[in-house]
């Protein structure tokens, strides 16, 4: 009886061991928290790989954008609007604005290391317009 019960206890042990020590699968990672606010909002006009394009009028790229690099730039153009860009002061938290440009300044081709932080473009972000009507 003990030879059965080795037996049968070395049986499952050698099917089912190689499942059981197989490694968990790596959870998959986490997406920049920018990346949803550019995909929903930026990507309509800069275009999904962020080269922007031309048509009824000229949508500037930020892919390999040198004027990107200097943090002051896009916070005051994403807060205040520049061209027929439009602001974005009080449609998204000064969060979201730092969020997605840390995301446009790490990616596309852009290598921007400093973090904009909400602090930041609490600071040098253009006020939204009294009243807060987009529809001027």
């Amino acid at each position: 009886m003990r030879f059965v019960l080795l037996a049968v206890t070395l049986t499952l042990g050698l099917i089912a061991g190689p499942a059981l020590a197989q490694k968990p699968a790596k959870p998959a990672p986490t997406p920049h928290p920018g990346a949803e606010v550019y995909q929903n909002i930026c990507q309509a006009c800069h275009m999904a790989n962020a080269m922007g394009g031309e048509g009824a009028g000229r949508i500037p790229a930020l892919a390999k954008n040198g004027a990107l690099e200097a943090a002051a730039y896009p916070i005051m153009v994403v807060t205040g609007g520049k061209g027929a860009m439009p602001w974005f002061r009080g449609l998204l938290t000064d969060q979201q604005i730092a969020d997605v440009i840390n995301y446009v300044r790490t990616n596309f081709g852009n290598k921007y290391k400093d973090k904009v932080t909400p602090a930041l473009v609490a600071e040098l972000g253009v006020p939204a317009p009294k009243g807060g009507n987009r529809e001027q």
